[in-house]
């Protein structure tokens, strides 16, 4: 079992969700981030005052995968967030220890899904 979490773009979103339906995973958690990388952020003119922005809006998405779904899981990431750009984000895999579905105490893989 693994952990895929995925910072990506927030417009690249809907494109990503496509590509991992396409891929049949459709469990997924989706929130916003604000993270600093290779793009280092941009200045912003706000009442006649220089603000620099460097902390930039992110999507973050976690999933949790069964050993045979990890490499469609990240080529549809990558498939739908890829732009070529700097910025497209970073895609990290952790191994997972345990997972347990509360409704039904089941766990390990069966829990995953």
């Amino acid at each position: 079992m693994k952990l895929i979490t995925a910072l990506i773009q927030p417009h690249k979103l809907p494109d990503v969700k496509k590509a991992l339906f396409d891929a049949k995973v459709y469990k997924m958690t989706v929130t916003s981030a604000l993270g600093a990388g290779a793009q280092k952020g941009y200045t912003e003119t706000y009442r006649g005052a220089q603000e620099e922005i460097n902390l930039l809006k992110k999507i973050k998405i976690e999933i949790a995968v069964n050993d045979d779904f990890v490499q469609p899981t990240v080529d549809a990431i990558i498939k739908g967030a890829k732009t070529g750009n700097i910025g497209d984000g970073k895609i990290f895999i952790q191994p997972l220890e345990e997972c347990i579905r509360i409704r039904t105490g089941e766990k390990g893989k069966a829990a995953i899904g």
